[in-house]
């Protein structure tokens, strides 16, 4: 049995970042985090409000264990306190909008775990947004979309997680591509033994990465990147701007990456976020890989203790299909 974050660790922390004259008054823990426990912590003082707290406890990551995994790699987990914070100075100092920081302690000593207490922007999801109040979340759209650029104008002839490059270290592989190919194939071995679809039509699938990846020319620059960007990571503040959330994984990589991302998450709303100049080879070759890792890591979550399970039943089945609709038709 899980045991996630105590009113009383949570009261202690939060007092610690507010100061002594707020005092907890309520906490609920969010749905929908699978690497760290994210919390929103009610207080009572001179002014009534609410903060979040993200907790990096080994019992909030759902995902197997990384054992043996290098951690500079760009698809390594990317999760704990380091990443995040580097994510925020980076975004912060680009002018991106993401929550601003009120208290980061990896000591242990005031809480059992890697914590951050960040501003709570309590307004919803731009996901929400969509559907309740098209025309406030096209402006928003507008102006993530603004961000975004400037986000993928910032280049890189190293690519990698901003933490890993901040501290000198070289990320794994020759190429972006390569990257990418190389994880397609691991997801793809994972995902024929969990989906009779994906294990019958395997070797088609295979000579498919194998040929669409042979196509994608050199490359020697890289822009900055969310990596997991989807309408439930982008919050809308109180004036109707975009915050970005969830940015552990921020990093420079091939633009592309982001945009196949941003295609399947924003669906018909893609439109307002597609860019020309982006490269058909990668897009090509980078859809194929993320319907395949969209497959395998539910069915990785699934192999664990997960709570959310039909949700991630449908995720992995749904891409199972259009991961399948990508194969030439013969």
């Amino acid at each position: 049995m899980r045991q996630f974050a105590e009113t009383e660790a949570l009261s202690g922390i939060v007092h610690e970042a507010l100061g002594p004259r707020f005092h907890t008054v309520g906490v609920d823990r969010l749905r929908g985090g699978s690497k760290k426990g994210v919390y929103r912590v009610h207080v009572d003082g001179p002014r009534a409000a609410s903060v979040i707290v993200y907790s990096w406890a080994e019992a909030e990551n759902f995902w197997p264990g990384s054992e043996g995994v290098d951690a500079a790699h760009p698809f390594a987990p990317a999760s704990g306190l380091v990443p995040f914070l580097a994510a925020q100075r980076s975004l912060d100092r680009l002018g991106v909008r993401v929550p601003g920081v009120l208290l980061a302690d990896d000591s242990r000593r005031r809480y059992p775990a890697d914590v951050a207490v960040v501003e709570d922007v309590a307004r919803g999801t731009l996901e929400s947004l969509l559907e309740t109040d098209p025309a406030r979340a096209a402006d928003a759209l507008s102006e993530l979309a603004a961000m975004l650029d400037v986000m993928h104008q910032q280049h890189s002839r190293r690519y990698g997680r901003v933490d890993v490059l901040e501290r000198g270290d070289e990320a794994s592989g020759v190429s972006c591509e390569q990257l990418v190919l190389e994880r397609a194939l691991e997801d793809l071995a994972y995902a024929a033994e969990g989906d009779p679809g994906i294990g019958s039509a395997a070797t088609p699938l295979h000579d498919r990465l194998q040929e669409l990846a042979a196509g994608v020319p050199p490359r020697t620059s890289h822009g900055l990147i969310h990596g997991e960007l989807g309408p439930d990571h982008v919050l809308v503040d109180a004036s109707g701007h975009p915050v970005l959330i969830d940015i552990e994984g921020l990093m420079f990589f091939d633009v592309e990456w982001e945009h196949v991302f941003l295609r399947l998450r924003f669906g018909n709303q893609y439109p307002a976020l597609s860019r020309p100049g982006l490269d058909p080879a990668r897009l090509d070759l980078y859809m194929l890989a993320m319907r395949l890792s969209l497959v395998a890591g539910p069915l990785r979550l699934l192999n664990g203790d997960f709570p959310h399970r039909a949700a991630m039943r449908g995720i992995a089945e749904h891409n199972a299909k259009e991961a399948l609709a990508l194969l030439p038709v013969s």
